[in-house]
């Protein structure tokens, strides 16, 4: 009888061990999401009002006149899993090729867009390296990133990209700080002697659908820029953008300051229309230029832009308006310099 007892006794503990392991709750291991593969294609045509060949008006990319020509094509892949990251992202053709002096001069058609990696080292603190994309301005290389296919003044003016090392803090999702080191200059992937650009950023989300961005970049080489970028989504339908920005360029070498407003109103689903009207000064009082505005010259451009989207591509139709205050660095049609130019560009962009 007593090793009866003993035997259902021992049982029953089996039993409910058993039963205590089956509802111990197991953290699954989440799945590898695999890579993510991102890009577009562009192409264009650009009239220039005043017959010009060789546009008028020279901002970055899409400087070809009166001919159909091409973009870019732009090609990503990234991946996050667990707590690493890593993106690589390059481009083909003249859009890529412009971005920075090396690739031009050595007559290459491509362009490294991305390539770093990432970490987080907690739920709030992320670190990442490589060349990345600049954290300054609006507007951004790849033309799928923007309203407007013609860029700004500004954009052409301040950094592209940077190379180096900064870490970034989430104090909520309201509140973050980006603290960095990069190469001492703009737009190349190693330095030329050093790593001496101080760069950071401080974003805040004062309420849903405005975000705010207040950003610097200083080195002894590479000279300082501060800047200011937000957007503010006022109703499903209108959304008001604004970037003002100041730079310093090293060895009292002058500089720019700029501010452009991008309203933009949705009609549907499928068409936008928009204006981005900047004001740009080339604060350099002799020798140098800024985007073919001529020293101690400044600029009032406004570009009226609609978007026509239809799946992953989009129509962009654009007329731009510029005028300079005091000199007269455009040309008109029978060659006689004028303050004034104006163009005509449609562009067909494909996301994916």
């Amino acid at each position: 009888m007593k090793k009866a007892f003993l035997l259902s006794v021992a049982l029953s503990s089996l039993l409910l061990t058993a039963k205590a392991q089956d509802t111990t709750k197991v953290t699954p291991v989440p799945a590898d999401p695999g890579l993510t593969f991102f890009g577009s294609v562009d192409t264009y045509y650009k009239l220039d009002f005043a017959g010009r060949k060789n546009a008028n008006i020279q901002t970055s990319f899409a400087n070809e006149a009166n001919s159909v020509s091409i973009g870019m094509i732009d090609l990503g892949v990234k991946k996050k899993y667990n707590k690493a990251l890593f993106v690589g992202e390059l481009s083909f053709g003249p859009r890529g090729q412009y971005q920075s002096i090396p690739n031009s001069a050595d007559g290459n058609s491509f362009h490294i867009q991305n390539l770093y990696v990432g970490y987080d080292l907690s739920d709030k603190l992320n670190v990442t390296a490589g060349y990345m994309a600049t954290f300054v301005g609006y507007e951004i290389i790849a033309p799928s990133g923007n309203f407007n296919y013609s860029t700004s003044y500004m954009f052409t003016n301040g950094p592209f990209q940077n190379a180096g090392l900064k870490f970034t803090y989430a104090f909520s999702d309201k509140v973050s700080l980006m603290a960095g080191i990069f190469n001492d200059n703009w737009n190349v992937y190693e330095s030329s002697k050093e790593v001496s650009t101080f760069g950071g950023q401080l974003m805040v989300s004062p309420v849903k659908g405005w975000n705010a961005y207040f950003n610097v970049l200083s080195g002894k080489m590479s000279g300082t820029e501060l800047d200011l970028t937000t957007a503010y989504q006022i109703t499903d339908k209108f959304k008001m953008g604004l970037n003002a920005a100041t730079y310093s360029a090293p060895n009292d070498g002058g500089g720019f300051s700029g501010v452009a407003l991008y309203p933009q109103y949705a009609i549907s689903s499928a068409v936008a229309l928009g204006l981005r009207g900047e004001y740009f000064k080339n604060k350099t009082a002799t020798g140098g230029s800024y985007s073919a505005i001529p020293p101690g010259s400044s600029v009032k451009a406004f570009t009226f832009t609609a978007n026509v989207k239809a799946g992953g591509l989009t129509f962009i139709p654009e007329v731009r308006l510029d005028n300079v205050n005091k000199s007269m660095p455009y040309v008109k049609s029978n060659g006689m310099p004028t303050k004034s130019a104006s163009q005509f560009v449609l562009a067909a962009v494909y996301a994916f």
